[in-house]
This record gives C-alpha cells, structure tokens and sequence, in this order.
C-alpha cells in the first residue's frame, strides 16, 4: 500500500516527509523527527469510529480509538521527517498503523505557519469491519473503560489524546464530556 502510494506521490522521497498526528502520534510519534508544527487538514475530522483489536484492546473484547472520518476538518501536528530518515520511519508507521488495514495511508494538503505542505496522514476506510460511527458517548465510555490491549488500557490513550488536544488549545465539547466520565470513579461504564 505504501509502495503505491510513493510511486503516485514520488515528491514523498524527494524531500523531507511531513506526518499529520491527530490522536496518539500527538503525545507518542514514536519516530525521530526535525520539526513540529500546528498543523490543519481539511476533508476528514477526527473521531473514535474505530474499533481497536491490536493496541488497545482484542478480537474479543475490542477498544475503541480515534480514525480520520470523512468530512469536516482537523487540527492536529506536522512531523517533519528528514529526507534520510523516510524509509525507516514509513516501515515503522506501517507496522503501527496498517496492522490491520483499517487505516490507509492517503497523501493529504497540511496547512502549517500559513503555508501547505504534501504529507501523510492515515484515513479510516469505512468500509473496514473495525469500522464503526453513531456511538453514543455513554457507549463509548464502556467500550473505552473495558478496551485494554498490547499498547495498554484505551483509557489511557483516549485520555492522553484529549489532554494533549487541550494543551494545544483545541477544546472539543464532546471530547471533553468523555474525559469528564472517563476520570470520574462511577457514573457510566464505571468499572469501580
């Protein structure tokens, strides 16, 4: 998937990467980069409309993690990577992010510091069993309270997601009403 992408985008080797993060890779890139900026895609938004089977949670019991849904647009961070790191820094994001292929990797106008840079971004494909949207917020606290995996608790990573946004300054209400119940020790999906 990554090798078609880079022969219809060859621009992709030529110089330096750039990575869109809009979830986890905020707070945990996990690959060595130059530069990071605030960072806009338009298009897709962010939502938890993908349910995890590998990093956090199981077949049987699965998590529940952010994907970039159509429509909308999403403020997120540009990874600047340099040109000689690409190849391993592509292998890594692919073993992290395509593990199951409900994500695919599009090339994607990143608006940073008033310019627009061609970068990477992995986009949720709707039509992917793990695929899922119309949760309400109560839903997904329990998937979200009971979701643990190899990556640990979702909890964790739907918890350090939102912290993060909100050290950015993006404020998203019903994000923040999922963190309130997710820190709450009762109420929905308490595991208490």
């Amino acid at each position: 998937m990554i090798e078609r992408l880079i022969h219809k985008h060859p621009e992709l080797y030529k110089e330096d990467l750039w990575i869109f993060g809009y979830a986890s890779l905020l707070w945990n890139p996990g690959f060595r980069h130059s530069e990071v900026f605030p960072a806009r895609i338009y298009g897709f938004h962010r939502a938890l409309c993908v349910r995890s089977w590998v990093h956090r949670g199981t077949p049987q019991r699965p998590g529940l993690v952010f994907g970039l849904d159509i429509g909308g647009s999403c403020v997120g961070r540009g990874f600047r990577v340099a040109r000689a790191q690409t190849s391993q820094v592509l292998d890594y994001l692919v073993e992290r992010e395509l593990a199951t292929g409900v994500y695919k990797p599009q090339v994607i106008n990143v608006h940073m510091n008033g310019s627009k840079r061609k970068g990477l971004a992995f986009v949720v494909c709707r039509n992917h069993q793990q695929y899922v949207r119309g949760l309400s917020v109560e839903r997904e606290v329990e998937i979200i309270r009971a979701g643990r995996g190899p990556s640990g608790a979702n909890r964790d990573y739907v918890l350090n997601t939102v912290k993060e946004l909100e050290r950015l300054g993006i404020r998203d209400r019903r994000l923040s009403r999922l963190k309130s119940l997710l820190e709450s020790t009762g109420g929905v999906g308490s595991r208490a």
